[in-house]
């Protein structure tokens, strides 16, 4: 069932952690902010939720007429297991718990009217995933990987298993694709060089764009100023700004709302 008032959902994943996808989600929200549009984002991964951290917030949600208040931050929208369960204590939970957590989410919190509800799924391919699937129709996914081999394999499982839930791609992204070296414009691919794209094209898939290995945008993740507030102007956050604009247009072509999906336990 569709969440009330919320045009797209969209949802960003990985195959695997430490490739930057928390920060491609928080970085696309607010470029699809500043654009224009009513922008949410729910932080799905209840084990590392990062993005109070990342947007600047640490306030605690309140609930009106047992609503529950969606907080936001730069003209985003928020929802996270962070806001509830603050600070360095672990959460110990198991599937149902996480089954539960996410209809929450979904169906309790006053998310009021949006263009698009991004959702940061945590790594892999888990219960949290499966889950959404089966409560809500999911407009279409980004996959994020970087360039390297080992990212690509597991990112290309995500993407499988987003075509066997019958939930569109909207396209990959190569995140930290390569690092140009400050003062002597000497570019570095650390990670390999268009792995992602090849992935892409291999896999048909639109492939949505290089982002490259930035300092400035750890920065602004680590002080709640995310690189995107820069505006589409800034060459440091236009990559985000063209994978917002694709994400619009994408939407906007008809991509049909996928069937939610009975997944035996």
């Amino acid at each position: 069932m569709p969440i009330a008032g919320v045009k797209n959902i969209i949802t960003v994943g990985s195959g695997k952690g430490g490739v930057g996808k928390t920060t491609v989600s928080v970085n696309v929200a607010i470029a699809l902010a500043q654009l224009g549009h009513k922008v949410g984002l729910l932080d799905a991964d209840v084990y590392g939720p990062n993005v109070p951290l990342m947007m600047g917030i640490c306030d605690t949600p309140y609930a009106v007429e047992n609503r529950i208040q969606a907080l936001e931050a730069h003209g985003v929208k928020l929802m996270s297991m962070g806001f509830l369960n603050p600070g360095d204590k672990p959460l110990i939970w198991r599937g149902p718990m996480l089954h539960s957590v996410m209809q929450q989410f979904m169906r309790q919190v006053d998310w009021g009217e949006l263009d698009y509800l991004l959702i940061d799924l945590p790594p892999g391919t888990g219960d949290v995933a499966l889950s959404l699937i089966q409560t809500v129709p999911i407009t279409g996914a980004i996959i994020v990987s970087t360039p390297s081999e080992v990212a690509l394999e597991d990112g290309r499982k995500a993407v499988l298993m987003f075509r066997q839930v019958k939930v569109e791609l909207l396209g990959l992204v190569e995140n930290m694709s390569y690092l140009i070296v400050p003062g002597t414009g000497q570019k570095i691919d650390i990670f390999g060089e268009g792995g992602g794209k090849r992935t892409a094209e291999a896999m048909d898939v639109p492939f949505l764009g290089q982002l490259p290995l930035n300092p400035n945008v750890r920065v602004g993740g680590d002080t709640g100023r995310p690189i995107a507030l820069q505006g589409e102007e800034s060459a440091e956050a236009a990559g985000f700004y063209s994978i917002a604009r694709q994400v619009v247009e994408r939407c906007a072509s008809g991509l049909r709302k996928a069937p939610t999906m009975s997944v035996e336990d």
